[in-house]
């Protein structure tokens, strides 16, 4: 019932695709393919906020289910979920969730992400 086409919500992903070194010299970067489309059950976002010593810890959280066995989403994965691909001042994607960990079964995936701030 996850994967029924009018649940589906349409998002982005982009795979890692390897390292390259920094154009300084200094250590290595990763390299991220292209952004390509997918549709999936996103769950409706849940989460924590606490007090810590050093300010508020916010974990936000939402669940990709999809039917698609052979799904290439892994934990180097960055998502676009609810921002479109596109790129910075220095060339690089603009991207709102990470994920966190993927879980495979019999016949469908799940995807738990977590939303960042990137700047």
């Amino acid at each position: 019932m996850r994967c029924l086409e009018r649940n589906k919500r349409t998002f982005y992903y982009s795979l890692l695709t390897g390292s390259a070194p920094k154009p300084d010299g200094m250590g290595r970067e990763l390299v991220y393919g292209d952004p390509v489309m997918m549709r999936a059950n996103i769950a409706p976002a849940t989460g924590t906020s606490s007090v810590e010593q050093f300010g508020n810890d916010i974990e936000y959280h939402k669940v990709i289910v999809t039917d698609d066995i052979n799904c290439p989403i892994d934990e180097n994965t960055l998502l676009f979920i609810d921002v479109r691909p596109t790129k910075d001042a220095d060339g690089e994607y603009v991207f709102d969730y990470i994920v966190k960990r993927v879980a495979k079964s019999l016949n469908s995936i799940s995807i738990a992400i977590s939303k960042v701030d990137v700047s």
